[in-house]
């Protein structure tokens, strides 16, 4: 009969957290994501740019995504990891007609995204459980 040693639950846990370091940003991303909050909008546009940030979300499903903006339709398509580091990814969006659209987002925890909208404005997501 063995016993249970301290030190078989630290290399446990140590095995557990290398599997966690082990996720790739596209696994990173799977899940869904809804807008929380606007970050260095101006004063006149906060108000508005929160309403639409709120109305927004990612939803990625291996190569997939949906992506919902207000006012217009859902729509789908595949993605790409243009470019990732470990808090940051580019991601490039795939269009039917063969263009692209690519977004800057950074991981900030497991459950928040920053969207990297330029000029130091960003939309933070929030992950929801699907």
């Amino acid at each position: 009969m063995s016993t249970f040693r301290p030190y078989h639950l630290t290399i446990v846990l140590l095995g557990v957290g290398v599997a966690a370091c082990d996720s790739t940003p596209k696994d990173r991303l799977e899940g869904t994501w809804v807008g929380e909050r606007v970050e260095q909008f101006h004063p006149r546009q906060a108000t508005r740019a929160q309403g639409w940030a709120e109305g927004a979300s990612f939803t990625f499903k291996g190569s997939r995504v949906t992506v919902a903006i207000p006012a217009e339709s859902p729509r789908e398509g595949t993605f790409k990891i243009a470019q990732a580091t470990e808090t940051d990814v580019r991601i490039r969006f795939l269009r039917p007609t063969g263009s692209a659209d690519e977004a800057t987002f950074r991981f900030e925890g497991e459950d928040r995204l920053r969207w990297m909208l330029g000029g130091g404005r960003s939309v933070v997501l929030r992950r929801v459980q699907d």
